[in-house]
Formats: structure tokens, sequence, C-alpha cells
């Protein structure tokens, strides 16, 4: 079920935290977009809106995300600044 309401600033801040994140983990491996879309059977854009953080992830997506990159899920998600690729 959408939600009604849109989460507040602060989840929203920690989603792009996630994104990039994982945008840094991919660029680490040295994959594309396309390459990590097509490994966890999502779509490039559904792929790029988890990235930028304008869609919230399940966790089962993140936990393919992960794999995909090569990566435990805790450094997707874990508090502090993303890795430098």
């Amino acid at each position: 079920m959408p939600r009604s309401v849109p989460p507040p600033a602060w989840v929203i801040t920690r989603r792009r935290a996630i994104g990039d994140r994982i945008r840094a983990a991919r660029l680490a491996a040295r994959q594309t977009q396309e390459q990590i879309a097509l490994n966890t059977g999502m779509d490039r854009a559904t792929y790029n809106r988890i990235e930028q953080g304008h869609s919230a992830a399940l966790v089962d997506s993140l936990i393919l995300i992960a794999d995909a990159i090569g990566v435990p899920l805790s450094d997707l998600v874990r508090e502090g600044p993303p890795p430098q690729p």
C-alpha cells in the first residue's frame, strides 16, 4: 500500500546516503548500472532510482544489489560517510 504521507526529511537523507554507498561500491567494483540491473533482475531505471535515493528499496532489492556488486549488505546500509571509489 502506498504511503499517503511522504517520509520525514531525515529518512530521505539517509536513503540518499544508502544510494551514495551503493554507487561508490558499484564504481569500486568497476560495474555499470546496466550490469547491476541485469544481475539483479531489475530494470535500469528502477536501479537508478534506488542509487539516486529517489526510491525506497525493499530489503530484498538491497540484498540482490549487494550480491551483484560483491559486497556485504551491511556495507551499503551502515551509518557514516560512503566509501570512496
